[in-house]
């Protein structure tokens, strides 16, 4: 049986497209293997959203030469978003021969067809559609776990950040049909599955482009709470149209997880307009504590992006603000990476690499203490956790998450299982995690 491996990168889309792959290799004989030396396939699915994942991408297949020089009958293959791109996949045709597949986001599915080509042929295969095309529903997935999955309601986003190159990779948004989507979290429910994660690159747009129907975001997740399925989480949210709608479905259903993601971006006005946001400073504060008032114990997460193009020392200054007002539980930090061909690379960028390290180190210091404060206030609480299983660090703690989406490590029983939902009592805070004992 001819074997492979897949090295993913970037976000969850990319993790659940990897599932898909798998699925796809595994229903036409292929095995999994641990290593990319023990493969006859090494699939690289690639991440665009920042500059050092195209980085870390260029420096894997150059790490490949010697491997396909050692095995030159090893096929090495190139895919997802970065593809997307002409100038990328130009790149990697000039720059790197022992690449011999490159397909794109939009024709995952045609993977066996792929490969069967470059046997037959013996030659390289670049195809990446320009254009997303229909969605093809019931692709075979290999999923990750066996008691949480990810679970897409819909590709592409419509919104063109100016600083983002989702759209042009990604397609336009294209709503699943509500019945495929129950029809999948039936099944998993079915097979044991605790949690479902519902994505996409903006979860609030579902429905919109499903002419004739009354369907949007909080009606779909209101259906899918009624299933029987233990904790139900999505990602992401746009602030521009979260609905009232929606807060009142995540309020009356208890199986929604008690954690949102909520990208903010900056806290100036002014680079939220540069940034094509849709939102202000002072509607976003308005909307966070419309939430938290809302759903009491709710976790609210987000992406803070410092170093926009002109962003001074004041625009800064509101983000720290907003920061402090909001209290976030965890941020995602990044400095400004500029993404070829969208609208804020053609910004004229006056503030230095040093400046913009500063402003991100000071961000973080101060999420920081927030964090840990918000971590605090759980110790001597009970949660339950659904368990995740043996600590990467430690092999003899576990992992579990509460939801609020809090990492919480405790030391197992004998009959611990992975998958199992369990108490613990919080027993120690720290800025990233939480310590606890089990109790049932």
């Amino acid at each position: 049986m001819k074997k492979y491996h897949i090295t993913t990168f970037g976000c969850q889309m990319n993790v659940h497209d990897s599932e898909i792959l798998a699925g796809i290799l595994e229903k036409i004989g292929y095995t999994p293997v641990a290593s990319q030396p023990e493969a006859d396939l090494i699939i690289l699915n690639t991440c665009c959203v920042r500059e050092n994942a195209e980085n870390r991408l260029y420096g894997n297949i150059g790490n490949l030469k010697a491997l396909k020089e050692e095995n030159p009958e090893c096929i090495i293959g190139v895919c997802g978003c970065m593809v997307q791109q002409p100038t990328v996949v130009e790149k990697i045709r000039q720059s790197y021969p022992q690449v011999d597949l490159v397909f794109g986001t939009h024709n995952l599915h045609e993977l066996p067809k792929l490969l069967e080509k470059i046997e037959t042929e013996r030659a390289e295969v670049y195809e990446v559609w320009d254009c997303e095309g229909e969605i093809h529903e019931g692709l075979p997935v290999k999923r990750n776990d066996a008691f949480r999955a990810w679970v897409t309601i819909m590709y592409g986003c419509n919104n063109f950040c100016s600083y983002c190159i989702v759209p042009y990779v990604r397609g336009r948004e294209r709503s699943r049909q509500p019945k495929d989507i129950l029809a999948e979290i039936k099944e998993l429910a079915a097979s044991g599955v605790k949690e479902v994660t519902l994505l996409g690159q903006n979860v609030n747009s579902y429905g919109k482009d499903l002419n004739g129907h009354d369907w949007n975001f909080a009606k779909l997740l209101k259906e899918i709470a009624a299933l029987d399925i233990a904790r139900i989480r999505f990602q992401t949210s746009h602030p521009k149209d979260l609905s009232d709608e929606l807060i009142q479905v995540m309020v009356g259903q208890k199986n929604i997880c008690r954690h949102l993601h909520l990208p903010m971006q900056a806290g100036s006005s002014r680079i939220l307009k540069l940034m094509n946001r849709n939102y202000t400073k002072e509607s976003y504060l308005a909307l966070a504590e419309k939430i938290k008032n809302k759903i009491p114990g709710l976790a609210l997460t987000t992406d803070i992006i410092v170093g926009f193009p002109g962003e001074t020392e004041e625009d800064f200054r509101d983000t720290l603000d907003l920061v402090e007002k909001v209290r976030f539980d965890g941020a995602f930090t990044f400095i400004y990476s500029p993404r070829i061909d969208t609208p804020a690379a053609k910004l004229e960028d006056p503030t230095s690499e040093a400046d913009k390290k500063r402003r991100l180190n000071q961000l973080i210091e101060i999420q920081n203490r927030i964090s840990y404060e918000k971590n605090e206030a759980f110790v001597s609480s009970l949660s339950e956790i659904l368990v995740e299983g043996v600590s990467d660090k430690n092999p003899a703690i576990w992992s579990g998450r509460n939801t609020q989406n809090k990492l919480i490590h405790f030391k197992p029983v004998s009959d611990i299982k992975q998958g199992d939902l369990r108490v613990v009592r919080i027993t120690k805070a720290q800025t990233f995690t939480l310590e606890g004992e089990l109790l049932v």
